[in-house]
């Protein structure tokens, strides 16, 4: 799996933003994906997951009902549709991959192959 983040940008605080991680290989549906985050200073943290069929999902409290992680396999591709965003938003987002042999996973040392980060920044 060869994971690729893209769809970043600078936004208004209440603004939108859609992230895709994109996998160039041809065994996508093999592995469940997560997003997380990481803010200067901080350490990587959990935003939400889905399984490698999108059955089930799993997202942090803190981005509940603002954030719908969805999955085409067909396309090789997992979204992060981000609706309210506020400053706190304020991140760089990476994509991860773990097999589907394993159970879905909501810490960033669970995961085993990560895309690069997509630079996230939300303006008050």
């Amino acid at each position: 799996v060869q994971l690729q983040a893209s769809g970043g940008g600078l936004v208004q605080a209440g603004g939108s933003l859609r992230l895709s991680c994109a996998d160039s290989g041809n065994r996508f549906s093999d592995y469940h994906i997560g997003w997380f985050r990481q803010a200067p200073r901080k350490e990587r943290e959990f935003v939400a997951a889905i399984t490698w069929n999108g059955s089930t999902t799993n997202y942090a409290d803190s981005v509940k009902g603002r954030f719908t992680i969805s999955r085409d396999n067909a396309k090789n591709t997992v979204y992060l549709q981000m609706n309210n965003l506020g400053p706190e938003d304020t991140a760089d987002y990476y994509c991860g991959a773990r097999l589907k042999s394993k159970s879905l996973a909501f810490y960033a040392r669970q995961y085993t192959w990560w895309g690069q980060g997509t630079q996230v920044t939300v303006s008050s």
